[in-house]
């Protein structure tokens, strides 16, 4: 017999078919918001979970947008050349875009840390991922025996040293 987290992450393992109406409905509404929009509760519960995530004081929870695909580089002085030979095409990042995102969100909210993250959707153009965030120096932390580690100084920006999972990925 399967628990309520088992039925919720089968939904999000294909979500345009077995979501299609409520996936529509929120990139649609995600597309307006801003680039980092704290939000109450995470949308994939099971995978927040997971990753460490807990309902309780300290912890924060951020959606996060970013542009897909690789970088695209100016280009200066080179019309009438083909894309091939004038070096702007094929400049892909080092670091996938989820670790790109951290890092962003990590820059925006400097006095918390980034513990995880994982992806809520996508459409054409951009790719949402929210990032969970703790506040290392909430009492409520630094009381749990399972977390406090974090509030630990070697503990410090560990996503700009790429401690997170897909900090982990990069490095390899």
């Amino acid at each position: 017999m399967k628990g309520l987290y088992q039925h919720v992450r089968d939904l999000w393992k294909k979500p345009k078919k077995t979501m299609k109406p409520l996936v529509r409905e929120r990139l649609i509404k995600w597309r307006r918001q801003e680039r980092f929009v704290k939000i109450e509760k995470p949308t994939r519960i099971d995978r927040a979970r997971a990753l460490g995530y807990k309902a309780k004081k300290g912890f924060v929870v951020v959606r996060s947008r970013i542009r897909r695909g690789g970088r695209s580089r100016p280009l200066y002085g080179r019309r009438g050349r083909k894309p091939s030979k004038s070096g702007i095409t094929g400049f892909t990042p080092s670091k996938s875009l989820q670790g790109i995102v951290e890092a962003r969100v990590a820059k925006k909210y400097p006095n918390l840390e980034v513990l995880n993250s994982y992806p809520v959707g996508e459409d054409g153009i951009h790719k949402w991922f929210e990032v969970i965030l703790v506040d290392k120096n909430a009492p409520e932390i630094k009381k749990d025996k399972n977390l406090k580690w974090i509030s630990e100084k070697q503990h410090t920006r560990r996503v700009h040293r790429g401690l997170t999972s897909a900090g982990k990925k990069a490095r390899k």
